[in-house]
């Protein structure tokens, strides 16, 4: 086996033409070797010549500029493998970077909403046993109230019926001196109850508005829970915060913005401004200087006193010339106020915002 390998390794030295050991060999453009001297009647005037084995014009250099020439080809090739590697490489640290910062903000995220959960339902189960403690409690006060009357009550018919037997027996004497004596003594240690029932009476207590009540606390209650959190959300953006100038290079031409580009408002007069593939020429809007590609990043906008105003973000490919429809599938996420206290989400179609309030601030 080791002698055939040896005798190929010689082979490979070897002119396919003479058969001999090469000579001021070159090489071809098909990848076949030759002396020099073998191949010169097949030169044609463009430094070509003819292949002996595949019978086609082709370039032929000499072999050591030839493997030169390929080496440097390979090696080149090497750099490029190696600089794609390394961007892959980078690429596959950078995803995995953003996996665990995934995994991050959705433990933060998690265990906030847990906590918030929690408490609201903690809060939910007290709201609930106060609800049951309450009407228990009025219950109870109401059949004590209900059982002191009905005992009350049965005390006036123990004494009356008393008093009717009495009556009963003094009716049936014949005895007039005994009758009168005795109808006085009646009168004196037993008189009727002069209590008038229509004064004195017992209803059933109310029990509506309790639970209403109780649903109200636990809404007032979700209502503070829910400001905190936004609160604490709002302070974790915060962390985010970047500082954003007006690039006046894609202002529209009717828009003036301040010195320090951080106001931008509509201008009677149009400007005369270079023209240049940044600029809005149509849509009366304006970009700020700062961008990204990744991560959290927070700013604010201050629209306090604003009737008609748009905010969001977009990609920097947008269309910036002629007409533009405002959609996420156009690279626009963005909100519009429009009469004074219209929000809409622009899309398609736009989706109508619902606010309590206006606001002062964007972000």
């Amino acid at each position: 086996m080791a002698a055939a390998n040896y005798l190929q390794s010689e082979d490979q030295f070897l002119c396919s033409i003479c058969l001999d050991v090469f000579t001021d060999p070159v090489t071809t453009s098909c990848g076949h070797n030759f002396c020099k001297n073998c191949i010169t009647d097949h030169w044609n005037t463009n430094d070509q010549y003819l292949c002996p084995l595949y019978h086609k014009m082709h370039d032929v250099v000499p072999l050591k500029e030839g493997y030169e020439g390929k080496k440097a080809e390979l090696g080149k090739t090497e750099a490029e493998i190696q600089q794609m590697i390394q961007k892959r490489q980078l690429k596959i640290e950078k995803v995995k970077y953003l996996v665990d910062l995934s995994e991050e903000c959705a433990d933060l995220e998690l265990a906030d909403g847990v906590q918030f959960f929690t408490s609201l339902k903690e809060s939910a189960e007290r709201g609930q046993a106060n609800l049951i403690k309450t009407i228990e409690e009025k219950q109870k006060i109401t059949k004590r109230k209900a059982e002191a009357f009905v005992k009350e009550l049965e005390q006036d018919i123990s004494e009356l019926k008393k008093r009717r037997t009495e009556v009963e027996q003094l009716s049936r004497s014949e005895d007039p001196l005994h009758l009168l004596q005795s109808v006085q003594s009646l009168n004196t240690n037993h008189p009727p109850p002069t209590k008038d029932l229509t004064e004195v009476g017992f209803s059933s207590p109310s029990y509506e508005g309790i639970a209403v009540r109780a649903m109200a606390n636990l809404e007032e209650t979700l209502g503070e829970k829910t400001i905190g959190l936004l609160q604490t959300e709002q302070w974790r953006v915060q962390l985010c915060a970047v500082d954003v100038t007006l690039d006046p290079d894609t202002a529209h031409p009717d828009l003036f913005l301040s010195d320090d580009g951080k106001q931008v408002s509509n201008s009677d007069l149009k400007k005369n401004v270079p023209d240049n593939p940044k600029r809005f020429d149509d849509c009366n809007c304006v970009l700020g200087k700062q961008s990204f590609s990744s991560g959290s990043f927070y700013f604010e906008v201050q629209v306090k006193g604003k009737i008609d105003w748009i905010l969001g973000v977009v990609r920097e490919s947008i269309n910036r010339k002629g007409e533009i429809a405002l959609s996420p599938e156009g690279g626009y996420w963005t909100i519009w106020l429009r009469n004074v206290n219209q929000y809409y989400a622009l899309d398609d179609p736009d989706v109508r915002l619902c606010r309590k309030s206006r606001p002062q601030t964007s972000w």
